[in-house]
């Protein structure tokens, strides 16, 4: 299922989606849950941003936070292409954490690395979850459209020898 057609997909730069996070017992005596990401759902999502229990297996829950969107920005091509042509692309799910045992409040869906990494530094909890086929082939039709590398080129070595007085370069 595309969510996003295709004469649009370099046009749209928000694609909706939802976060699928997993609670389970702690085998810490300091926090009684730990929380995970176990994936990204596609597409719009009833319920909004709430929380959702969608299954309970024994001590383990999973829950859907809706009403989210991955958002391209053109000055971030290069780190998605490096993350698309990885061997595992990963989607970065950042969320606001409140307390130890308290359910993480996904707010940004990633698929820049270094976007990720500076959540990170500002004490932001970061999931790194497997990337679905649709936002694979959305988030690679928009690099095609946006990102022009610019080719490397290697400085020109000097001989400082050359400089120095006294000297003279064979």
């Amino acid at each position: 299922m595309n969510t996003v057609p295709e004469d649009q997909t370099t046009a749209v730069k928000h694609f909706p989606v939802a976060v699928i996070l997993e609670r389970r017992p702690a085998a810490s005596r300091w926090a009684d849950h730990v929380w995970s990401a176990a994936g990204i759902a596609v597409g719009s999502h009833a319920g909004g941003k709430g929380s959702q229990l969608v299954r309970k297996v024994k001590d383990t829950a999973y829950f859907l936070i809706g009403d989210l969107q991955v958002t391209l920005h053109a000055d971030e091509c290069e780190s998605y292409y490096y993350n698309l042509v990885s061997d595992s692309p990963r989607a970065y799910i950042v969320a606001h954490v409140e307390g130890d045992d308290q359910q993480p409040k996904p707010f940004l869906i990633s698929m820049s690395f270094d976007e990720a990494h500076a959540y990170l530094e500002g004490e932001h909890e970061i999931y790194a979850v497997d990337v679905p086929g649709e936002l694979y082939r959305w988030t690679e039709a928009y690099i095609i459209a946006n990102y022009f590398p610019e080719k490397k080129l290697k400085r020109k070595l000097r001989d400082w020898s050359a400089d120095e007085p006294g000297t003279q370069a064979s």
